[in-house]
Parts: structure tokens; sequence; C-alpha cells
């Protein structure tokens, strides 16, 4: 079932990067990067309020809080330099270039949570470096 949604994240990113080639046309990427910011906070909100998700809030750690905020900090730098490089460069090296970021979590995985590197998973992320390099390059 995992796949489905990782499917679904997938066809969304690309949607992404199409959509916002086409919506920075001639803006400042940092303001399209805070009107996408207001999009995402609305829906993300108004999904957890129908969900009934508020009401775990109070069960929320210390830990919690900080790895969630420094996520958010991340994937507002991700955002910002994304769109700035949609703006410079085409959807189709910019896009597949971003998703080095698929190699470079496998490898974070294996160095922060101990997760097993697996050879499928250790030929793919060669694979993806690869061709980022050869977009690169």
């Amino acid at each position: 079932m995992w796949w489905m949604y990782a499917l679904l994240s997938a066809l969304f990113a690309a949607l992404t990067a199409i959509l916002a080639k086409i919506g920075i046309k001639g803006v400042n990427t940092d303001l399209a990067t805070a009107i996408r910011t207001v999009v995402i906070l609305l829906v993300a909100w108004g999904i957890v309020f129908t969900r009934d998700g508020i009401d775990s809030l109070p069960t929320l750690t210390r830990q919690n809080w900080l790895f969630l905020i420094l996520s958010g900090v991340a994937t507002g730098l991700s955002w910002i330099f994304y769109f700035k490089a949609l703006q410079l460069g085409k959807v189709s090296q910019v896009a597949p270039v971003d998703k080095l970021s698929v190699a470079i979590a496998i490898l974070l995985s294996v160095v922060f949570l101990g997760e097993v590197l697996t050879w499928k998973a250790a030929v793919g992320a060669a694979l993806i470096i690869g061709g980022t390099l050869v977009l690169i390059l």
C-alpha cells in the first residue's frame, strides 16, 4: 500500500514542477515560494481539522517538535532553491536532478537511522547518481 502513496507523491511532484515553471515566469521565486507555502499551509491544516488530527497535538514531544521544525526549515530551503533552479533551467533537467535527493536520503538513512543498505537500494541510488551526472554534464 505504501507504494501507491509514493507513486501519487511522484505524480504530484511532477505536476508541481510543471505548474511551478509556468507560475514563476517573470515572478520573484522567493515570493512564489511564499505563495505556495500559504496554499500548502491552508490545505494541510484543512486536512488536519477535517480528519480530527488536531486531537494529537498535545501528545507531541519536544523531540517531535524539534525535528518537525527542522524538517520544515529543510523543506523551505529546498523549495526556495528548487524554484530558483526552475526559473533558470529546464524542467526536464531540474526535476530529475532534484530527485538526487532520493539517493542522498538512502545514504543518510543508513548513516543516521541505521537502516540496512540493500543491494537494490544501493544499485538504485547509484543509477540515480549516474543519471544526475549525465544530466548535469
